[in-house]
């Protein structure tokens, strides 16, 4: 399980994101915090692997945060989740080494293409029992391909047919259609969207809207 904790001072924004992590498997909310100070006393207290911070609280900027928590615990990674548009401050928490920046509002897709990808991230150097090239180039690529585990994936996904999927999606750069994709699989419309969806949840793959002359726009899915 992966420890996470929430400093953000709108009680509403952070109950969105307790929310969204609990739809993730593997997370686990450990505590919120609404300003710096009680951020810094929770870490003391209760330390985390992931911090999801904000950067405009009452007390103090989370920018502001930053060297304090990497100097006195080290070990817990932050995710940036912020209104803050200003360039200065993606430049000054680029410099601590945040996992990631998110510019308010953050959809639930987006949320979860960045923790999963997260936590694959952590897996892998957990997994690697040394560092290799190969290790490190897939740690620094902007998605980690998925590790296809049967006691991980949601109900009605299967790990051959993931791959299957996966590996189809590799070999397509103009995108597909969710029944192109069923007539590639041999399978149905459900079953090829149940796939392609999941691949858009864990960052694997994106989504955009095609409009026709008449009808519904089609989904179509290309890799990332």
């Amino acid at each position: 399980m992966i420890r996470v904790a929430i400093a953000e001072d709108d009680f509403r924004i952070a109950n969105i994101q307790e929310g969204f992590l609990q739809q993730l498997e593997g997370f686990t909310l450990v505590w919120k915090a609404l300003n710096g100070a009680e951020t810094l006393e929770q870490l003391e207290n209760e330390p985390v692997d992931l911090l999801l911070l904000d950067i405009y609280m009452p007390d103090q900027l989370g920018t502001e945060l930053l060297p304090i928590i990497k100097e006195r615990f080290p070990q817990t990674d932050i995710i940036m989740i912020t209104a803050a548009s200003e360039k200065e401050m993606l430049q000054e928490a680029l410099r601590y080494g945040v996992f990631h920046y998110l510019i308010k509002p953050v959809s639930l897709q987006k949320f979860t293409s960045i923790l999963m990808n997260y936590k694959k991230k952590k897996q892998l150097l957990s997994e690697a029992s040394h560092v290799t090239q190969e290790v490190v180039d897939a740690y620094f690529s902007e998605v980690v391909s998925p590790t296809i585990s049967t006691t991980s994936l949601p109900t009605g996904i299967d790990s051959v047919t993931l791959t299957h999927v996966s590996d189809l999606m590799k070999t397509i750069e103009s995108g597909i259609s969710i029944e192109e994709m069923g007539v590639k699989m041999g399978a149905s419309r459900t079953t090829a969207r149940r796939y392609l969806e999941y691949l858009v949840t864990i960052g694997s793959c994106r989504v955009e809207h095609e409009y026709g002359i008449v009808g519904r726009p089609e989904r179509r899915y290309f890799k990332i």
